[in-house]
């Protein structure tokens, strides 16, 4: 077997100006696919750093996705920041940020003022709705996105209450779409020597993946799928993914549950009985050997109802280490997600903790720049460079 080379995207350098998810997402990937990335943030910070437990100053938001990342801190509307953006455009890949269409080209930073400087530059942006379209200036955070493309109509018809998911799918959404994107525009600038700008709606990307809305487009949602079962075993609940008439068949085949119905039966008292003799069945499976061995037996999917609190002891993310400990930067660690990329010949996984804001400000303007320090002092005269702010 041929050693390892390395990680994939070693040398690709990234300016991340996105905030929260959707953006910050796809640049926690793309370090963990060995890219540079340097976060570039704003005199406040990014309003994930209040999210989660600190320690030692990093929320635990901020740090899932923030994760192997650098740090500098710049106020965009101060005197002279346009201009040490664009030097350090000069010196980038890739360029990721999720504010409304119209921030960055107020700022002087529009992808066609970014493109003049750097035409090699791949610019990826995240928005709820598109550019250019009739509702591109609304704000959008999952949720709303969610609402809109019926993900919650969905959820009060299935479920019969209007919540919301329970996790921002509209931005990892986006993020991973975006990062897809991405790294085809990298692939393709290697042929054509330039760079492009991707307008990625959170609306587009999450209604690609939604695999449920062909029944309701077509108006087939009566040849829907049966929905899986959830059930109490003695053991703790568990879901299992099967159609309840395939589920009691192989019952009274399998283990001999007998027929509680008779034929004068209405249908929907005999679908009661027999759920009610599954889920007595299900309890009598007093322990988790004695459920995998019913489920083996009948060769059936099913799966825990596991709280996220005790996914450590899930075998396959045990084995796999999912969970990983990185430094907290008090002399201890602290758990994060590690990305699901496994390479035959290259390495990826996350390679350090989230930044303090500003933390690499100095460091960057050297290496990206070679800025001197009088130059640097001139930069903090002027406001240009965030020292101070409320998010640390």
């Amino acid at each position: 077997m041929a050693a390892e080379t390395g990680y994939p995207l070693e040398g690709l350098k990234v300016l991340d100006f996105s905030r929260v998810l959707a953006g910050p997402f796809a640049g926690r990937m793309l370090s963990d696919l060995g890219a540079e990335v340097v976060k570039v943030e704003p005199p406040e910070g990014d309003t994930s750093r209040l999210w989660g437990r600190i320690h030692a100053g990093v929320a635990g938001y901020f740090n899932m996705v923030n994760a192997g990342k650098q740090s500098i801190a710049i106020d965009l509307r101060a005197p002279g920041a346009q201009a040490l953006v664009l030097a350090l455009v000069k010196q980038a890949d890739v360029l990721v940020e999720n504010f409304r269409p119209d921030v960055m080209p107020r700022l002087g930073l529009g992808y066609a003022t970014l493109a003049a400087a750097n035409p090699k530059l791949i610019m990826l942006s995240i928005s709820g709705f598109g550019h250019n379209g009739p509702e591109s200036q609304r704000p959008a955070y999952a949720p709303i996105v969610h609402a809109e493309l019926g993900l919650i109509d969905r959820t009060a018809r299935l479920k019969g209450a209007r919540v919301d998911l329970p996790l921002s799918v509209a931005d990892t959404n986006a993020g991973l779409h975006g990062l897809v994107a991405l790294l085809s525009a990298v692939i393709m600038r290697t042929r054509t020597g330039l760079g492009q700008h991707i307008d990625m709606a959170m609306m587009d990307a999450t209604l690609m993946c939604d695999d449920q809305l062909h029944f309701e487009l077509e108006d087939a949602e009566a040849t829907r799928n049966l929905p899986p079962d959830l059930w109490e075993t003695g053991a703790g609940p568990i879901l299992v993914s099967a159609d309840f008439r395939w589920l009691w068949k192989l019952l009274t085949t399998n283990f001999g549950v007998s027929d509680p119905t008779t034929p004068e039966m209405e249908l929907d008292a005999r679908i009661a009985a027999r759920r009610a003799t599954v889920a007595a069945f299900m309890q009598s499976l007093a322990s988790w050997d004695a459920v995998e061995d019913a489920m083996d037996r009948m060769n059936l999917a099913w799966g825990r109802v596991r709280a996220g609190k005790d996914l450590r002891e899930q075998p396959t993310l045990a084995h796999r280490k999912s969970i990983v400990d990185i430094d907290d930067r008090a002399g201890g660690t602290r758990p994060i997600l590690q990305s699901p990329y496994r390479f035959s010949h290259a390495t990826s996984g996350v390679r350090a903790g989230a930044p303090h804001k500003g933390e690499h400000t100095d460091a960057i303007l050297r290496d990206w720049l070679a800025l001197t320090d009088a130059e640097i002092a001139a930069l903090d005269a002027n406001g240009v460079l965030a020292r101070n702010g409320a998010i640390v």
